[in-house]
């Protein structure tokens, strides 16, 4: 566990939002006490951190607003197949990976993208690439799994019910979410050391905190984690309908800080799907395609429930037939909350953002990363989606993510890809969606802070360079991160 101390001295700082006069910025009990000239401030006793910044950029910490922790801490150890750009070489990448041997009772992949392969999955494929063994891939935006004959036979074993999986082996949405969950059940010491290891990659890149909509309720297995040591982020752990009763029944609201955490992990959002996803063609359009989760009804029945119990919700909605119900239930309901992902907006549900006062969490990698997906399936319209400057010309507040593993858990790439709509040199997509690199900012760091003044908690990052000064989106993503502390206890340094 590292230990913070009570006071601590930056020196020689520039502070982001200003003209980058150099500062002495002390921290005192977890909070910003004096911002003086450099040179000016010294410590109190003998027990004070002094850093010594030279120059360093000092801004407040930096959030990602939607992760599935554990699946992120999970795939950085499955066989990665996301470069692979065929259903073939996907059944060769894992092919490789079986030939070195696998003590796991199943070989799991992560990151299969096959809306635009030239040739549909087969199940037969994944037979032929792991002969005697299991093989899942989990798609790249979790909403299906790809299912060797064996794997078929295991994971109901695991899941504990029949699954209708189609002759390609792929299962969708909730019979995916069910597969995944299922494998990820490893010992709780296994899945705690891959999570502190996440934690501190997390740190590196400047985050501070995030908001956890793992789809097993996690509150208690990162007040676990906190116990045994992992203290290097806070965590907002959200809830799903499965375990609402659960949640409500414990009388947890949204924002209570749960006991022993020092304040580190607390109560998250109640988090809803009403569709699946452009990758896997799920997302519920206004054509009639795709798949709605729930009935209108029974969807604004389950968040009135959440509101009621002062749970506040957070509903995913990618498809613009999703997005204008999930709108409406907003406003039936008389709650305010974020719509997950936002990917596709007609014209008139723009301006309901600011008006219902529903934030928009968005991915903007997500963009880079289905950029040709969407002017595939959603020809024609893709002026409409990922909108982000839209949403912020109406007034909507703008929360930026990854969806981590879906995209990386790195607020850098987020904001590159909100400033840039670009990536691998390709020319920008839809330019006129760019956000400018103050709201980017603004709506990747804590509290939507611009910069660190007297009073704040001192959750902040030390940077190589101005943020608010990236010429590129290019810049953005190779920021460095020199330090990150929360209450001034730093749980990444490399000055």
């Amino acid at each position: 566990m590292t230990v913070g101390r009570a006071e601590v001295l930056l020196r020689t700082v520039r502070r982001v939002g200003t003209s980058g006069a150099p500062s002495d910025v002390l921290v005192v009990d977890g909070r910003v006490a004096t911002i003086a000239p450099a040179g000016t401030l010294d410590p109190s006793d003998a027990d004070s951190e002094v850093v010594e910044a030279s120059g360093a950029w000092l801004g407040p910490g930096l959030v990602d607003h939607h992760v599935h922790f554990d699946q992120w801490a999970l795939v950085r150890r499955r066989v990665d197949v996301s470069e692979q750009h065929t259903a073939e070489d996907t059944a060769a990448a894992v092919a490789a990976v079986a030939r070195t041997g696998v003590s796991d009772r199943v070989l799991v992949g992560h990151g299969f993208r096959d809306a635009l392969w030239p040739r549909p999955a087969r199940r037969a494929l994944l037979d032929g690439a792991a002969p005697g063994l299991p093989v899942v891939v989990i798609s790249a935006d979790l909403h299906a799994v790809w299912c060797n004959t064996l794997a078929l036979a295991a994971v109901e074993q695991l899941v504990g019910r029949r699954l209708q999986a189609a002759d390609d082996g792929i299962l969708r949405e909730q019979d995916a979410f069910d597969v995944t969950a299922a494998l990820s059940r490893v010992p709780d010491d296994v899945l705690d050391a891959y999570a502190a290891d996440a934690v501190e990659a997390a740190a590196a890149r400047g985050v501070t905190r995030v908001t956890d909509l793992e789809m097993v309720f996690g509150i208690d297995r990162w007040t676990r984690r906190v116990h045994a040591g992992t203290d290097g982020l806070r965590v907002d752990s959200g809830v799903y309908p499965d375990e609402l009763d659960a949640a409500v029944a414990r009388g947890l609201r949204t924002g209570d800080v749960m006991p022993g955490t020092r304040g580190l992990v607390r109560m998250g959002p109640f988090k809803v799907i009403t569709d699946g996803s452009l990758g896997t063609r799920t997302a519920a359009m206004t054509d009639g395609s795709g798949v709605l989760a729930y009935a209108v009804e029974d969807l604004e029945a389950m968040v009135r429930r959440a509101v009621d119990a002062g749970l506040v919700p957070a509903v995913h909605a990618i498809g613009d037939r999703a997005n204008t119900i999930a709108l409406d239930v907003f406003e039936a309901v008389g709650a305010r909350g974020s719509i997950e992902h936002a990917q596709l907006l007609v014209d008139a549900d723009v301006e309901r953002f600011a008006r219902l006062g529903v934030v928009a969490s968005v991915q903007p990698e997500h963009a880079m990363d289905d950029r040709d997906i969407a002017d595939r399936y959603w020809a024609g319209e893709t002026h409409r989606a990922f909108p982000l400057a839209s949403l912020h010309r109406a007034g909507a507040a703008l929360w930026l993510g990854s969806d981590a593993p879906v995209a990386p858990l790195d607020p850098w790439v987020a904001m590159a890809a909100a400033v840039g709509r670009d990536r691998d040199g390709r020319e920008p997509w839809h330019p006129s969606e760019r956000l400018d690199v103050l709201t980017a900012w603004r709506g990747s760091t804590e509290g939507g802070r611009v910069g660190v003044s007297v009073g704040d908690v001192a959750d902040v990052v030390l940077l190589a360079e101005d943020p608010l000064a990236a010429a590129s989106s290019g810049a953005l993503r190779s920021a460095r991160v020199l330090g990150t502390a929360i209450e001034g206890r730093f749980t990444h340094l490399d000055l």
